[in-house]
């Protein structure tokens, strides 16, 4: 059989890891409620067409072995009420998506469906953002939602339209499911909606991942146990084994964060550290996507990466000599001895300093710290669309003046 990925299971001892002053909470983290279906509540996931119409794609070709698998999960997503048999006029096909480490996804396609449902358009939290509400927080908890996107139902008389084709029959969705167009706007709405009155005062959430922050012990409890109530009061649970309490430094959307700032996940550091000499251009692209991510943690990355970046041009020939594995080298390096990035205070007076050359802008923005001395708060940088020899100096100082306007990175 196929290594399929593996459903999340129940925690031994839920309430292993739970601070006792939040066992009050219980039903959060229950064994119990593991498994229990959501309710239908006002933000169950509607799915509008644009335009009647055909949606039915053909079977994908499955081996022996990925067919076994297919029938497993149907039984076991059956027992556990996601998914029924269907008699819908549509449907999207199954098919299996590798996972890094070695098992296999199965997704259903809906291509052909999203291409024709009416997009939401509530927007996900700019990351940047989120993470400059942290100021001045020194306590942090991380909880992680259960199921994620499964805590919410498809909405009554639109089931029909999350059908899915396989060897063995037509099912339908019960509770949304990745690879809908809309779930991520959907669930970050019903997240938002939720925990209102705690956005930005004391909580950050990026879909199921929650942040809980405080400038101390004390009212750190204290909001600990306004987002619990909230969680148990609408049905939702959590993994315990996958929540952290009352510490100093948490990782949140791949960035440490620790109550002087921010810092890189030593296991980016170590991807990076241990990625292999590129030779092709698609293994370019995945390097520069993963480093991208980092990138406001390097002084000048659109400069040292730039070789890269011509080399991923459309029509360009593939080459990898000095030029190219320095600036691979030199990336890696600046990554692995990337700053603490400190936290944005308001209060303070900010300096920008930047510097352009022939190709890029690079900018960084600093504060003073209590050592009197300057820190960074990020880093920016950008290539020139045109080349820069072909600027004035007057023009040359107004972009370098507009860079964080430019580039859209908030602090």
């Amino acid at each position: 059989q196929v290594a399929i990925a593996k459903e999340e299971e129940a925690d031994k001892n839920p309430l292993e890891g739970v601070p006792s002053k939040y066992h009050q909470y219980a039903k959060v983290f229950g064994e119990e409620e593991f498994n229990r279906l959501p309710p239908h509540r006002h933000y169950d996931i509607g799915i509008k067409l644009t335009k009647e119409g055909p949606l039915n794609l053909p079977l994908y070709s499955m081996t022996n072995a990925k067919s076994s698998t297919l029938k497993d999960w149907l039984r076991d997503e059956l027992k556990a009420g996601k998914i029924c048999p269907s008699k819908s006029s549509i449907s999207s096909p199954v098919m299996f998506v590798p996972k890094k480490d070695g098992s296999c996804q199965l997704v259903v396609d809906y291509r052909c469906l999203n291409n024709q449902t009416k997009k939401n358009i509530y927007p996900l939290p700019c990351p940047d953002d989120l993470m400059a509400q942290l100021c001045g927080a020194k306590v942090f908890t991380k909880l992680n939602l259960q199921w994620g996107y499964n805590n919410i139902c498809v909405k009554e008389g639109d089931k029909w339209k999350t059908a899915f084709r396989t060897k063995y029959g037509l099912y339908e969705s019960l509770v949304m499911t990745f690879g809908l167009t809309n779930t991520p706007a959907s669930f970050q709405h019903f997240m938002n909606k939720l925990f209102k009155d705690l956005l930005d005062v004391c909580v950050i959430i990026y879909l199921n991942d929650i942040l809980i922050y405080s400038r101390d012990d004390a009212s750190h409890t204290q909001h600990v146990h306004e987002v619990l109530r909230h969680l148990m009061e609408n049905q939702l649970f959590c993994k315990a084994s996958k929540c952290t309490f009352h510490v100093t430094s948490v990782e949140y959307l791949g960035i440490i964060v620790l109550d002087k700032g921010f810092s890189l996940d030593k296991l980016k550091i170590q991807a990076v550290q241990e990625w292999p000499t590129p030779t092709k251009v698609k293994e370019v692209q995945l390097f520069l996507g993963f480093a991208n991510f980092l990138c406001w943690f390097v002084a000048n990355f659109s400069h040292i990466a730039r070789p890269l970046h011509n080399l991923v041009k459309k029509d360009t020939t593939w080459k990898w000599n000095t030029k190219e594995q320095e600036a691979f080298q030199r990336l890696k390096d600046a990554i692995t001895n990337a700053l603490v990035l400190c936290h944005t205070d308001p209060t303070k007076p900010y300096f920008l300093e930047t510097d352009a050359s022939g190709a890029a802008l690079g900018s960084i923005l600093s504060q003073r710290q209590e050592d009197g001395r300057l820190h960074p708060l990020g880093f920016l940088s950008e290539l020139f669309k045109v080349p820069n020899k072909t600027m004035t100096p007057t023009t040359k100082n107004s972009w370098q003046s507009s860079a964080p306007l430019n580039i859209g990175v908030s602090f």
